[in-house]
């Protein structure tokens, strides 16, 4: 296999996984968990949000999922790459906890620390986005390492 097969060739079926199973965390986290909560903090009015109006942005939001699994899949594969490289042992899930953790730490909090700080998000706002954030990214990089 020459390098430009080996950098495409992924386990899709996990990264269907990854994607679906976010996409579904997403929904509970965003729905009876914190949705209510959620939809005050943005401001929303009770009753203006049906399904049909959702669709735009739930078709977005599975985009965004999988170009977010896509391009972890790339970092999941070289960073155990490089641990099996060192000869270090190769704990998947604890490799799976630091990938997303740093993923989360390294990008996502910054981006959301800029809207409260020039959108003038709340936050409360910013503290149920980046826990879904985090659980999201766990989520995503424990399916992406327990099954490349």
């Amino acid at each position: 296999m020459n390098m430009l097969e080996n950098q495409f060739s992924f386990n899709w079926l996990a990264i269907i996984a990854a994607v679906l199973m976010a996409f579904i965390f997403g929904s509970v986290w965003y729905g009876p968990l914190f949705g209510k909560l959620w939809a005050k903090e943005m401001g929303f009015k009770k009753g203006k949000i049906t399904f049909k109006k959702m669709i735009p942005s739930l078709s977005l939001q599975l985009v965004q999922t999988f170009l977010t699994t896509y391009v972890l899949a790339h970092m999941v594969r070289f960073w155990l790459q490089l641990i099996h490289a060192s000869n270090q042992e190769d704990f998947l899930c604890y490799n799976g906890l630091i990938i997303g953790f740093l993923t989360w730490v390294g990008f996502y909090v910054p981006m959301q620390l800029g809207k409260v700080a020039w959108e003038q998000k709340s936050w409360k706002l910013f503290s149920i986005n980046i826990g879904q954030d985090f659980f999201t990214l766990q989520i995503i990089c424990q399916i992406l390492t327990q099954f490349r």
